[in-house]
């Protein structure tokens, strides 16, 4: 499978043998107790070429490890424009979920090392442990699918394990024709699935490691706690709503909005608001905010006013997108409420619409969660 210049190829190796039982809880990843000159070199001009302020895992700094942004942003002139070479590269903030969760889904053991002769990435997939069941039997047929984002297309997949929750792949998965600023840029995703034969097959959990924080110097191995995979997170919106029956003025006011969904490869977007006013199923009127370019929490502060007869207030409704500009292809949705009396697209929205019929002249304020559709 050929990408550009690179080359994946995929073996397995089954005579891989894991020693030792795995942690209760998930452990930093094994120090190596030498290391070769040329590597020590080239790792050392690699941290002054990322110019990174926090150790790599698996060095020798006794500093706890932060996650940091790669690099800063830089201003851009024309507020309504995308231009990649000013937006901070951050794929922490693209990818890394930093909410903790109370959910247990298991756990997953891995190893890294990089040939530095022959520009491989050689990632041994071993095994995981405490997976939640998935099947009315009380077991799971989990495997594990394997990504270097941002690159998406090209996905990779260990065997599939019958009835367990504590799989052994053992399997080894060589990245072929990646120099070692290039593999800096990626993100190594591990997704375990549960096989169905006959549905799809269900998420368990994923792990996200930036290889930009991991010491390649020598072999590292991990054991790292699974995630339940992000559902519909594309952010929230603080917006506002008045109605004035005197003079028929409807006002929608989009404050701000925080911790919304990246859609730039750069782990930012470029948000603006577009709100149509909808009577039925009838668009009427459309308004739109100016873009925001590379940021994820957007201020806003802005205000639309719509011309709405108190008999028909009941009636209408604001279908609100936050977008993300794009200036070479078709605009993207990040997420989308619908603010109606009736049939709003959740409880909050259809509240905060019936709070403002009920409080008139007076300006109802209220976060709302943004959906994909």
């Amino acid at each position: 499978m050929k990408t550009r210049s690179q080359v994946v190829t995929v073996l397995a190796a089954q005579d891989i043998v894991d020693s030792g039982n795995p942690p209760n809880k998930p452990q930093t990843p094994v120090t190596p107790a030498t290391t070769n000159p040329l590597q020590n070199n080239i790792n050392k001009k690699l941290n002054g070429f990322l110019n990174l302020r926090t150790p790599l895992i698996g060095g020798s700094s006794a500093h706890p490890l932060k996650q940091q942004n790669i690099s800063s942003a830089g201003n851009l002139s024309d507020s309504t424009t995308k231009d990649a070479t000013n937006k901070s590269i951050s794929l922490t903030d693209m990818y890394l979920d930093s909410t903790d969760s109370s959910e247990n889904v298991g756990q997953i053991h891995f190893s890294l090392e990089y040939d530095f002769q022959n520009t491989t990435l050689i990632l041994k997939v071993l095994q995981g442990k405490e997976l939640p069941a998935k099947d009315l039997s009380g077991t799971s047929d989990p495997y594990v699918r394997v990504t270097l984002l941002p690159d998406k297309k090209h996905r990779l997949e260990t065997k599939i394990k019958r009835r367990t929750l504590n799989p052994r792949w053992n399997e080894t998965f060589y990245f072929e024709g990646f120099p070692i600023q290039k593999l800096q840029s990626r993100v190594l995703h591990l997704h375990v699935f549960d096989y169905d034969r006959f549905s799809r097959d269900d998420s368990i959990g994923e792990v996200f490691l930036p290889l930009c924080q991991v010491d390649f110097a020598g072999k590292q191995s991990f054991w790292k706690a699974l995630k339940p995979p992000a559902k519909d997170k594309c952010g929230e919106l603080l917006s506002s709503l008045c109605y004035h029956p005197s003079n028929s003025i409807l006002t929608l006011t989009l404050i701000k909005a925080r911790n919304l969904k990246a859609k730039d490869i750069n782990g930012k977007s470029d948000p603006y608001v577009k709100v149509w006013l909808q009577f039925g199923d009838k668009k009427v009127e459309k308004r739109k905010t100016p873009i925001f370019t590379c940021t994820l929490n957007p201020v806003f502060n802005e205000s639309f006013s719509f011309n709405v007869p108190w008999e028909k207030i009941r009636e209408c409704s604001l279908d609100v997108m936050v977008m993300d500009f794009d200036n070479i292809g078709r605009n993207e949705l990040i997420g989308r409420i619908l603010l109606a009396g009736k049939n709003g697209s959740g409880a909050s929205e259809t509240k905060h619409w019936q709070d403002m019929i009920s409080k008139p002249r007076q300006t109802v304020v209220q976060w709302h969660r943004l959906k994909p559709e």
